[in-house]
């Protein structure tokens, strides 16, 4: 898995960008043209992902399950089985709370979850493995959040999955002696259709229940054309979901 991450932080933005700067700084005498190049496409990458307009239009290529309907809520019990929440990982020894809690985009997929269970009746369950082989794993955080601030409690915890594909194909052994095959499957708008692949490649009917849309007109000065720190942080997000939605259906036949 470290072996994995160090391919992805080079091969991905803002990585490879980076990378392209420093080659270009290495040739900037032999291969004058060949520098320039690769100075003025890594920092017009690196611009381009520092754009909320540039986020805008990413996220809406990859956000095409719109929204669980309001009214739904209340009738999905005779539509699914078992409502799923996705892990997004942990905050490790997080001061304000003394303990490990789930990142604010996990936060946001379990609130949704709570919701959802009280609205309908289903049970829950959470899936998420462990970071690096260290305890406590990521279903176990979000069970007890749920539990405790929430007020809502999981019956199923899949504890080993570390990827969607993974997330998937462990919840359905998980699922397996039960015979449930319906799933409200819970995780951001923009990771929704790979999810739902998983999903639906490992057996299940889905429902999606995204959250977390990027995709939305936000009134801001200039039309979102000035940079901004947070857009950057977003931006890596959408281009490694984009190249996980591309990799997936090879890797996952």
């Amino acid at each position: 898995m470290p072996l994995r991450y160090l391919f992805k932080t080079l091969l991905l933005p803002p990585g490879v960008l980076l990378l392209l700067l420093v080659l270009g700084w290495w040739l900037r005498r032999s291969r004058p043209r060949l520098a320039l190049l690769c100075w003025v496409t890594g920092l017009g990458g690196l611009w381009l992902m520092s754009l909320p307009v540039a986020v805008e239009q990413a996220a809406r290529q990859l956000e095409r399950v719109p929204p669980l309907a309001l009214e739904q809520w209340t009738t999905l019990a005779g539509q699914a089985d078992v409502i799923v929440v996705l892990g997004n990982g942990r905050e490790r020894n997080a001061p304000a709370w003394g303990e490990d809690v789930p990142t604010d985009m996990g936060l946001q997929r379990l609130q949704m979850a709570a919701r959802l269970a009280k609205a309908s009746g289903l049970p829950l369950l959470v899936t998420g493995g462990l970071h690096y082989g260290e305890p406590p794993s990521e279903a176990q955080i979000m069970s007890e959040v749920l539990n405790r601030d929430f007020g809502v409690s999981v019956r199923w915890l899949e504890e080993r999955s570390r990827t969607t594909w993974e997330n998937a194909t462990m919840t359905a052994q998980q699922l397996a002696p039960s015979g449930l095959t319906r799933v409200v499957l819970v995780t951001q708008a923009w990771h929704m259709p790979r999810a739902r692949w998983s999903f639906e490649q490992a057996g299940f009917t889905v429902i999606g229940a995204p959250v977390g849309f990027l995709g939305v007109d936000n009134a801001r000065p200039f039309g979102g054309w000035l940079p901004e720190s947070r857009a950057f942080g977003q931006s890596a997000l959408l281009l490694n979901e984009a190249a996980g939605a591309l990799v997936y259906p090879w890797v996952y036949p």
